[in-house]
């Protein structure tokens, strides 16, 4: 049986990161970790072959190939993965889906001969014991959410490991935290799930062993969902980082209680985690409250972000504009609010309502739904009717994006950064670093808006943090993506 799994296309946002690759000679941000982890899945003696059309397009001789087609898709892919779809059919082949653009309206896909909705591991052998016997049905979905230790090691085998900037792994599915908007608790529930960190050794020596030196995206919905575990984790890896000198730089997403916990901070660094995603929202209480973000109602985000950074790990944050209990005020008190943190990375997103979230059932209790989801949060759609009006937050939300990625904010946000910033020295300086300084000299230095700002910097940091350096490249590289996305998204 010749199994073709297919991972479709993202657009041009600001997490594709699009702009930054040709700096790196890359192709694509990250691998599809869950199509190479259902593969480790099938049978052993099915022949596969992974096509990430983020790398390369899908070929009529792949398809010509192929017995089954498998396609894994987030809401934001599906268009590619409808065009998929369709000439896979076409080509006259078993078409088999799962991830999380399926989970509603299947309707949408009369195509599809099966749909595997939920986490594979509780659903996938049922599957493939029907399909073997000839009595496959139409929807399979896991009624329950399994434990990781059966979750084998992903297909590395499968990937050109040099077309990505990143690789990913998973060590814990589930987030204890409900917040409204969020879809996590509805596909992987409230009860944080997590690999022995026996388990984790072994990916990551299985990628170290691929071949792979560099960055490492740990894909959880919260790493520290359960404190007790990571922190019998965290050890290990650190030891594991220390006997191979480490070859890999880790990033994930958490909570902001992780900002709390010095103990928790101390390990991360130990272990060599350089960057962390936390979904900081809004400055204003009253929308935190409202959409259920209760962990973050007392946080002083001033000093929790300083409190990371300080233990060399660089906050990326994410924050939301369109929530009832904001006004018109909010966008001018998000630019202020992000730019007195410091956090560089910020993706600014227009809420909207995900399928089966707490947020989805009230809009639509409300009357206020509609269509128009996109899946992308930064492309200025909606599909709900928001309290303050859609012309005045989408006006808002453009004049924002303008302001905060214009080259003297992003820049005083890099200064800001600076000064909390406590660099690691761990690990090597590779051929892409240098290549990517190299080739910023041109691209942001020489022609971009931001030229000015950019020597200014390298010159700032050169003289008084030199360790920051290749942060501070990644950073104005970075810098003239962001700039470029939200000048598409104004329409400049």
């Amino acid at each position: 049986m010749n199994v073709l799994l297919v991972y479709p296309a993202y657009p041009d946002t600001f997490w594709s990161f699009k702009s930054i690759l040709p700096f790196v000679s890359k192709n694509a941000a990250f691998p599809p970790l869950g199509l190479l982890t259902v593969a480790a899945m099938l049978p052993i003696q099915w022949t596969k072959r992974l096509v990430d059309t983020n790398v390369a397009p899908l070929r009529d001789a792949d398809l010509e190939w192929a017995d089954l087609v498998l396609v894994s898709a987030m809401i934001v892919q599906l268009p590619s993965a409808q065009g998929i779809i369709k000439r896979a059919k076409n080509a006259g082949k078993t078409v088999i889906v799962g991830g999380p653009a399926f989970r509603a309206n299947q309707e949408q896909f009369p195509d599809v001969d099966h749909f595997i909705l939920g986490e594979s591991e509780a659903i996938l052998p049922t599957f493939l014991e029907d399909f073997e016997r000839g009595v496959a049905q139409k929807s399979y979905e896991a009624a329950e959410h399994p434990d990781l230790n059966s979750t084998p090691i992903p297909a590395w085998d499968l990937l050109n490991l040099k077309d990505y900037v990143s690789l990913s792994v998973q060590y814990s599915r589930g987030c204890p935290f409900d917040c409204e908007f969020c879809d996590i608790v509805v596909m992987n529930g409230r009860r944080p799930r997590v690999k022995s960190p026996e388990q984790m050794v072994k990916e990551f020596q299985s990628l170290y062993d691929a071949g792979w030196r560099d960055s490492v995206f740990i894909v959880d919905d919260n790493f520290i969902g359960n404190i007790a575990h990571v922190k019998k984790l965290l050890p290990k890896l650190a030891e594991w980082q220390n006997q191979h000198k480490y070859p890999f730089k880790l990033m994930t997403e958490a909570s902001v209680n992780l900002a709390q916990n010095k103990e928790l901070l101390q390990m991360m660094r130990d272990a060599n985690f350089h960057k962390v995603f936390i979904g900081i929202e809004t400055p204003s209480k009253k929308s935190l409250v409202e959409c259920g973000k209760k962990q973050n109602v007392a946080t002083d985000f001033g000093v929790a972000v300083q409190e990371i950074h300080q233990h060399g790990m660089q906050v990326m944050g994410g924050f939301i504009v369109g929530f009832d209990n904001d006004t018109a005020s909010i966008f001018e008190q998000q630019i202020q609010f992000i730019q007195e943190i410091g956090v560089v990375t910020a993706m600014v997103g227009v809420l909207n309502a995900l399928p089966h979230t707490r947020l989805w059932r009230r809009l639509n209790s409300e009357g206020r739904l509609h269509d128009g989801l996109s899946g992308e949060n930064t492309d200025a759609c909606l599909n709900f009717d928001p309290a303050m009006g859609c012309d005045v937050l989408l006006d808002g939300y453009k004049k924002l994006l303008g302001v905060l990625y214009s080259p003297s904010k992003y820049y005083d946000r890099i200064s800001t950064f600076l000064s909390s910033y406590t660099p690691t020295s761990r690990g090597k300086v590779i051929r892409t670093d240098i290549q990517a300084f190299v080739k910023s000299m041109w691209a942001v230095g020489i022609v971009s808006s931001a030229r000015f700002c950019y020597w200014k910097m390298i010159l700032k940091t050169l003289l008084t943090k030199p360790k920051a350096f290749p942060v501070v490249v990644e950073l104005t590289i970075l810098g003239l993506h962001f700039e470029r996305i939200s000048h598409r998204i104004m329409g400049v």
